[in-house]
């Protein structure tokens, strides 16, 4: 079985940098398998996603010792990931489920990009027999007396014990701490309705038919400590009219929401975002 690694890289642009960057590459006999690169020409960025070949005898200490000093050269900020390496993902709920399925059966099959859900965290006991169902671990963390510290606590040390990649907040009814966000950097993506701010808050669809909206989504992005502000993943929207009550509403948004979520999670695990600012590069298949 082929090892390959994929370089996520962002530096100023410049003229030679393809030229430099592939030909670290092919200077070391290393086969790429897929290029792709973007320029943004506002802000005078350049990003590329790299994935390359490695034969046996090439190390990862090696290979990214070397890199390095191209990377010091240029003044690249990249990262490098590996084929091979299976992503342990934490699903965090409260009591809705349509998120978690779509999560759990995508995992199931292998559908994630290099990711699997091995935990699933709750603040109420509802989704248990959900994850039973796919034989993933539940772990009930209410809030307590004490408050919210103590919960995220307990939280936390679920997420370090079972050594997770990634905490995906699949509607995940509280809002967490500054300092949780900050234990994990672009490791936790959220998923909400993209009638905020318009509706924030309970029942949103029957506010959004109240006020006769004509399109309906969602938004997946990557949590930090500026309530749902953090940078966007994935989108999607469908039109309605009229005609559509608020359960229809509710149902079409949740669809929405699903399929968003899941995209956003397939493109972090599959190593295809480079976050830049409020912004995220989204690399296509």
């Amino acid at each position: 079985m082929s090892r390959n690694a994929v370089f996520l890289i962002r530096t100023a642009d410049r003229k030679g940098l393809v030229a430099r960057i592939t030909g670290f590459f092919a200077s070391r006999d290393l086969n790429i398998l897929e290029c792709r690169q973007y320029t943004d020409i506002l802000e005078k960025t350049y990003f590329m996603r790299i994935a390359v070949e490695l034969p046996p005898e090439l190390t990862r200490a090696e290979l990214e010792a070397e890199f390095s000093e191209l990377a010091k050269e240029l003044t690249l900020i990249y990262s490098v990931h590996y084929s091979g390496e299976v992503q342990n993902v934490a699903v965090m709920v409260s009591k809705t489920s349509h998120c978690l399925y779509d999560l759990l059966t995508n995992s199931e099959e292998n559908l994630l990009g290099g990711g699997r859900v091995t935990l699933v965290i709750g603040n109420h006991p509802d989704l248990e027999e959900v994850a039973e169902k796919f034989r993933v671990p539940y772990y009930c963390c209410p809030l307590t007396e004490s408050g919210d510290k103590e919960q995220e606590a307990k939280v936390m040390e679920l997420i370090d014990r079972h050594r997770i990649d990634l905490v995906v907040l699949a509607r995940y009814m509280r809002i967490l701490s500054d300092d949780f966000i900050r234990r994990y950097p672009a490791r936790i993506i959220n998923i909400h309705h993209a009638f905020l701010p318009a509706f924030m808050g309970g029942n949103p669809y029957q506010r959004a038919w109240e006020r006769g909206v004509k399109m309906i989504g969602a938004t997946a992005h990557y949590a930090t400590a500026d309530l749902d502000e953090g940078p966007i993943i994935e989108q999607d929207v469908e039109r309605i009219t009229h005609e559509s009550l608020p359960e229809e509403l509710r149902q079409r948004g949740r669809d929405i929401e699903r399929r968003v979520l899941t995209r956003a999670v397939r493109a972090h695990l599959e190593h295809r975002v480079i976050i830049s600012g409020q912004r995220t590069i989204v690399f296509s298949h």
